[in-house]
């Protein structure tokens, strides 16, 4: 009896080992073990070959498992029989269900839940000796579990449904965010860079109408005086009308210029100072003007639309913004748009990007068919409003403030309380 006791206790310890190994292979992090193991961590690059083909250990650990507490409940019913007689496969069985619940499953399992990845790295190499040994007969069970995949017309290869790289990173990031406050420009950023595949030139350009442009024909006097008023160190030339763009000025090649003039500017060739300018169309992504700029070496770019038409421009500073937020030096006009009332609500300028309210505010406003808040208003509304007009648009509470002729300048956006309460 002593013997069958103890055996059952062992068998006891070896479920609890068995569970507990399989929450803590599960939950352990993987980019962790990867990391890890690219430092030279033997246990962790073992487990990041066991992840490579999870079927194999996780056959073998259910198998260990499932073999211990049958053999367990075998024991345990010899045993009570021997004493209860019939009546001891009952208790038996009462017994063995509290002893493997509470001690070969809910105890194991939390402390290996709790502790992941120090349980993971510890059992590394117990696991992967067991996956060998048992690698023939999972295996076969292998087989026939896809067989019966097979013959229930289940894809064992198809991919998971949701399982988007991007979508999965996201999510990592959204999970992670156990302290908002502290971490919320790195949240942003993050986002912002799986963005990048996701949103257009045309979304982040510099509109025509706030470009700063120089008449190609005018006097070298008024250009230099142009270059130096404005806070832009590239500037288009355009000539005969706005929108025939015939190259971009560099105020560093028109300061090299006149130093070698001596002063007298009557002959300097402002056109023959300007690069060749460089147009894209409003639907590239952000991901593949960002790699132009690099190929090409260049921070500067014209956006068109279909017809050719000049929509408005984008830099290289422009992108990186969207990935780290505003860049301002001692030059810029610092022009922000939005200013908090004490109510909670904002007044903000049309012009206003959406992206950077949600990305400033953590708001969720959609932006896949419009960029800017006039343009949101106008696309909810489906019309021109008129000053004082209230709207209701995806919880959020919009007023007109001022219209200039058929453009919205400026409205006043009150969130959901919930989004107010957590600013």
């Amino acid at each position: 009896m002593l013997v069958t006791i103890s055996a059952i206790a062992i068998l006891l310890v070896l479920s609890a080992f068995f569970s507990g190994t399989e929450t803590a292979l599960t939950a352990a992090s993987q980019p962790l073990m990867h990391q890890l193991g690219l430092k030279g961590n033997h246990r962790a690059q073992a487990l990041n070959r066991m992840f490579e083909s999870k079927e194999r250990f996780l056959g073998a650990i259910l198998l260990g498992n499932n073999a211990v507490n049958i053999l367990g409940s075998a024991l345990a019913a010899s045993l009570f029989i021997s004493l209860f007689g019939n009546a001891g496969v009952i208790y038996a069985t009462l017994a063995m269900t509290l002893l493997v619940v509470v001690f070969g499953e809910i105890v194991p399992k939390t402390y290996a839940f709790k502790n992941a990845n120090r349980a993971a790295l510890a059992v590394a190499p117990v696991i992967g000796a067991l996956v060998t040994v048992l690698a023939p007969v999972t295996h076969a069970l292998q087989i026939v579990v896809r067989g019966v995949f097979k013959v229930f017309g289940v894809d064992f290869h198809a991919d998971e449904a949701f399982a988007h790289g991007s979508e999965e990173l996201r999510g990592a990031i959204e999970l992670h965010a156990t302290d908002p406050d502290a971490i919320k420009q790195e949240r942003a950023m993050l986002h912002s860079v799986l963005d990048l595949a996701e949103v257009q030139v045309g979304e982040i350009m510099v509109h025509r109408k706030n470009m700063v442009r120089i008449d190609a024909g005018a006097r070298p006097e008024k250009v230099l005086d142009q270059v130096l008023a404005s806070p832009f160190t590239r500037i288009p030339l355009w000539r005969d009308e706005p929108d025939n763009i015939v190259g971009v000025l560099h105020a560093k090649e028109l300061l090299r210029a006149m130093r070698g003039q001596d002063k007298n500017l009557k002959d300097l060739d402002v056109v023959g100072l300007a690069a060749k300018p460089w147009f894209v169309p409003d639907t590239t992504p952000l991901l593949d003007q960002l790699q132009a700029f690099r190929e090409r070496r260049a921070h500067f770019a014209l956006v068109v639309d279909e017809y050719g038409s000049i929509l408005g421009l984008v830099t290289l500073e422009d992108i990186l913004e969207e990935i780290v937020g505003e860049i301002s030096d001692e030059h810029d006009v610092t022009v922000t748009g939005v200013r908090q009332h004490p109510d909670g609500s904002f007044s903000v300028q049309g012009q206003v990007t959406i992206r950077d309210l949600n990305r400033e505010f953590e708001w969720r406003l959609p932006d896949e068919e419009a960029a800017t808040v006039a343009g949101l208003v106008l696309h909810e509304a489906r019309r021109i409003p008129e000053v004082g007009q209230v709207f209701m648009f995806h919880g959020f509470r919009f007023e007109i403030l001022r219209r200039q002729r058929h453009q919205i300048t400026s409205v006043r956006i009150t969130p959901p309380a919930k989004s107010a309460q957590d600013r």
